[in-house]
């Protein structure tokens, strides 16, 4: 499921720093606007004990985790939504993205400038999401306009489509993105062909320092501010996280325990951004592998077995699901039926997160 968080923020936010933090892809670093002119992709595995727990068990050969797609684009500038720094093409690049991960800067180095000349995180968290609404508001207008002359002249009048754009741009009027609009899913259908920028979910990462990577001084007001946003926030230090995976596993757990971490922070950042897609993790389990596999939140056994083989969905019988704690604290399959604790569920059945799941089916 190719699903992408576009990693966005003003120059000199350390956006590129996280990306190579995160996928170890070695995209360019530098002290000036537009290092990143073409769009970083990189496929970031996501932490998940319980698979490390269900491997112990089977040891496999094979351990597949989930991922998530991050997209390192180029820095946004104030005017963006104007076309200011190249602002239309890197605009373009995040609409085709799923999700927004905000990277602000809230750390102070005379050897890096900040094209606002201070460091404001919450500042840089208005001018960036403003920028975003902005350019929403001109494509909301825009094919309202074109819908309302087209409506003129069509016997069959799109008037529900015209009554959400109306919406959407009257919301966007007061400065506010579209997630807090609350649209419904027909509204939202109405708008998805212009892969709104506000729409989409939004994870605020605050980029501190060393000093203050393990504190929480100061994140209230932004997690307040990206909560009136319709979206989440989250803290580490880019620098340090780039440091962190430059180390042996025993060497990052000692040098996580000095700074007053319990785990590096890109794990909470990819474990955000899957939660931030709206996906769930089902697993596979067996001596051969054992695997994570990703599903939107609220599909069913059907899509569950077509996303492992089409043969699978094809030929559909049943599902043999059990939760993961269960397996995990029972040790075995044979352990999980005498326990009773095996379910056979239907095509029908809404997956849960962390159900392991064995297919029946005839082809």
């Amino acid at each position: 499921m190719a699903l992408s968080v576009g990693i966005v923020g003003l120059p000199n936010a350390g956006k590129s720093t996280l990306f190579n933090a995160l996928t170890q892809a070695g995209a360019a670093v530098g002290n000036y606007p537009f290092t990143t002119i073409e769009p970083n992709t990189g496929v970031v595995p996501v932490p998940d004990p319980r698979l490390d727990a269900l491997a112990a068990i089977f040891s496999p050969p094979k351990i597949i985790p989930a991922t998530v797609t991050f997209t390192d684009i180029a820095g946004l500038v104030r005017g963006a939504s104007r076309g200011e720094g190249l602002g239309n093409q890197f605009l373009g690049h995040i609409r085709e993205t799923d999700a927004i991960a905000l990277v602000v800067r809230a750390f102070d180095d005379p050897d890096v400038t900040h094209v606002e000349g201070t460091v404001d995180a919450l500042r840089d968290v208005d001018l960036l999401e403003l920028e975003l609404v902005l350019a929403d508001l001109d494509t909301v207008t825009r094919r309202l306009d074109r819908t309302e002359r087209t409506a003129r002249l069509a016997k069959e009048k799109e008037l529900d489509v015209i009554a959400t754009l109306q919406r959407a741009r009257e919301h966007l009027d007061t400065g506010r993105p579209l997630r807090t609009a609350g649209f419904t899913a027909e509204e939202r259908d109405h708008l998805r062909e212009l892969f709104p920028l506000t729409l989409k979910p939004l994870l605020v990462v605050v980029n501190v320092d060393e000093d203050s990577a393990a504190s929480t001084e100061g994140a209230a007001a932004i997690e307040v501010r990206a909560r009136e946003s319709g979206g989440e926030a989250m803290r580490l230090s880019a620098r340090i996280e780039s440091e962190i995976v430059e180390l042996d596993p025993a060497d990052q757990a000692e040098f996580l325990a000095t700074l007053g971490l319990a785990e590096p922070g890109l794990n909470r950042l990819a474990r955000s951004a899957y939660g931030l897609l709206h996906l769930v993790s089902f697993f596979t389990a067996g001596e051969k592998e054992v695997r994570a596999w990703t599903l939107r939140t609220g599909e069913t056994a059907l899509d569950a077995a077509g996303t492992i083989h089409t043969d699978f969905a094809r030929g559909f019988i049943r599902a043999e699901v059990v939760d993961a704690p269960t397996l995990i604290e029972a040790g075995s399959y044979a352990a999980v039926g005498k326990l009773g604790r095996l379910r056979l569920e239907g095509k029908d059945y809404v997956m849960q997160d962390g159900d392991v799941v064995h297919f029946r089916f005839n082809v």
